[in-house]
């Protein structure tokens, strides 16, 4: 493991490019707010997901879309 950039930088980690780019991922744009951004990813590697990170891991919809 190593650091790496979230931001939208020449940095930028590629997994964090792909989930804030919604003409690689689909549909989202957003970017981690704060620690405990929440990216959903189902098994065949689509993105389902975006949860802030005033959204608990626990809360109803998280876990929901986990078992999804």
């Amino acid at each position: 493991m190593q650091k790496s950039s979230v931001v939208k930088t020449l940095e930028q980690n590629l997994a964090y490019q792909w989930l804030t780019d919604s003409t690689m991922n689909g549909w989202n744009a957003k970017p981690p707010t704060w620690n405990f951004t929440k990216y959903i990813v189902n098994e065949n590697g689509v993105l389902t997901n975006y949860f802030g990170p005033s959204i608990s891991p626990l809360d109803n919809d998280v876990v929901k879309a986990i078992n999804e």
